[in-house]
């Protein structure tokens, strides 16, 4: 006899231990995008890296995390669930060990990159391994709501734990955190989560994870150098014009090769595409605030790393409660779409807030209301867009699916994130340029540049969610889902 449950399915006392599972791989994953965000000037004083190279210790993550993660998909369906979630948790481990004894920014960046590419291969599997543990639409729902707000407030949490890890034990801490979190999750997991049933190798296309991952690090690239020289500049020109014939190469391999890493029949239904464009605008609007913020805190008004990162909590609080309770309650009773489109524009009333910042701006009049907008128009729109991402595809597809809607998380990061600090290096030089010299003048061309990409992000969610309002069908959460996994489970298992 064995302690593991029935293929397929989870022992009904250990369901929630199985979401714990589930949720702590999903927030180490998730913090890590920001964790070291706070810890970056530390890190630089100890490996004596320039200005213009500290940005690949945070875009080595998300690159890898994003361009891997339909591979990471793929594989998932073809060695299974559980062990690709596994060997994604080890590897994770030991990637954060190797970037935490780092001596050079090389070796860093090393393995910066490898845990970004690890957690391509968690990411895809907990969308799924968690539709397969909870069947009854009642707990399912609360799972979501659970999940979701996990996953978007780990960036806010991330930024947390960096300044507090920094501030009192050192930077190399905030890589070496993982090591213990993924050994115990490993090892809880063996003995809680489903095994549900594997598909074979249906084709491991690496030239597509190669096209995908490289034309999203150009991308990122051209607006690195856009915002040191101006987008006229031949290498963030060629940069981004390389990155998106890279990225048209991909699309057009999809709709030519048999087993595609992205079948393009996953992106046809309406609310499903919706989904994901919800989420990865979602995103580039709250690292675009932790961007702002970040800098404007510990630069403008001159918090430390701890405090910064406790200012940025109230984010995270809003976050978890709308995320659960939201989710936990008008999820089965409303249309996705009217939760996922008003959620996004929650979310730009937040940061319109921002956009009124001045040198002389308090943080209790603009900062906290704008972070607790942000925070409950994510927890809104993340539960339902998660569950609609997953919704109606296939036994065979569920973890491609699942990748793709963890993909647009980190193209939103990666690519919104680089676009908002070119806009916002851009309008603080032109301020510069264009306004009389003045003692406080940097800090004020400083905060019109924060306040510039603010609005432009604003605008964008806006548009967006007009936009998914149409795109999404009136219809509400699916109560047919349940018998759905559980019989397609039961067919493909036997």
């Amino acid at each position: 006899m064995t302690d593991a449950p029935p293929t397929g399915e989870t022992r009904p006392e250990r369901r929630w231990f199985a979401l714990a599972v589930i949720a702590s791989a999903q927030l180490m994953t998730a913090l890590d995008a920001t964790i070291v965000n706070i810890a970056l000037p530390s890190a630089q004083r100890a490996l004596q890296f320039s200005d213009a190279q500290r940005q690949w210790v945070v875009t080595a993550y998300t690159v890898c995390f994003a361009g891997l993660l339909l591979f990471g998909g793929r594989v998932a369906d073809a060695v299974g669930r559980r062990r690709s979630f596994q060997i994604g948790l080890a590897g994770f481990g030991l990637a954060s060990l190797l970037a935490g004894l780092a001596p050079t920014l090389p070796v860093l960046i090393a393995g910066r990159a490898l845990q970004g590419a690890f957690a391509a291969l968690i990411a895809p599997t907990v969308l799924s391994l968690l539709a397969v543990t909870f069947t009854d639409q009642r707990e399912r729902t609360r799972a979501f709501a659970i999940y979701g707000a996990v996953a978007s407030s780990g960036a806010a949490a991330g930024l947390l734990a960096g300044g507090v890890l920094t501030a009192y034990l050192d930077w190399r801490w905030c890589l070496f955190v993982n090591v213990a979190i993924s050994g115990a999750v490993l090892a809880v997991g063996r003995m809680v989560l489903p095994d549900p049933p594997r598909f074979g190798a249906a084709g491991l296309d690496v030239a597509s994870a190669v096209l995908a991952t490289g034309g999203l690090a150009a991308v990122v690239l051209g607006c690195s150098q856009a915002a040191a020289g101006g987008w006229a500049q031949p290498t963030a020109f060629g940069a981004l014009l390389g990155g998106l014939a890279m990225v048209a190469a991909f699309v057009l391999r999809q709709a030519r090769i048999p087993s595609p890493l992205l079948p393009l029949r996953i992106l046809a239904d309406r609310g499903r595409a919706g989904a994901y464009l919800a989420v990865a605008t979602a995103v580039v609007g709250a690292f675009g605030m932790f961007l702002i913020l970040t800098f404007h805190l510990q630069v403008v008004l001159h918090y430390s790393p701890v405090r910064t990162g406790l200012a940025l909590l109230p984010m995270t609080l809003a976050n978890a409660l709308s995320g659960y309770q939201l989710g936990n309650r008008l999820m089965p009773r409303l249309s996705p779409r009217i939760l996922i489109a008003g959620g996004l524009l929650v979310a730009a009333s937040g940061l319109a807030f921002i956009t009124q910042l001045t040198p002389d701006s308090g943080y209790v009049a603009t900062i906290l209301p704008a972070q607790v907008l942000i925070g409950a128009g994510m927890g809104a729109l993340f539960p339902s867009a998660f569950q609609l991402a997953i919704h109606g595809v296939t036994q065979q597809d569920a973890g491609v699916a699942s990748a793709v809607i963890n993909a647009a998380t980190q193209v939103g990061s990666s690519i919104g994130t680089a676009i908002l600090n070119t806009l916002a290096v851009t309008a603080t030089a032109t301020y510069l340029a264009t306004h009389p010299t003045a003692p406080s003048l940097h800090r004020a061309a400083l905060v019109h540049g924060y306040a510039t990409a603010t609005a432009w992000a604003t605008g964008l969610l806006a548009a967006i969610a007009v936009l998914v309002y149409l795109l999404i069908p009136a219809r509400r959460q699916p109560t047919e889902h349940k018998q759905t996994t559980h019989a397609q489970t039961t067919k493909e298992g036997s």
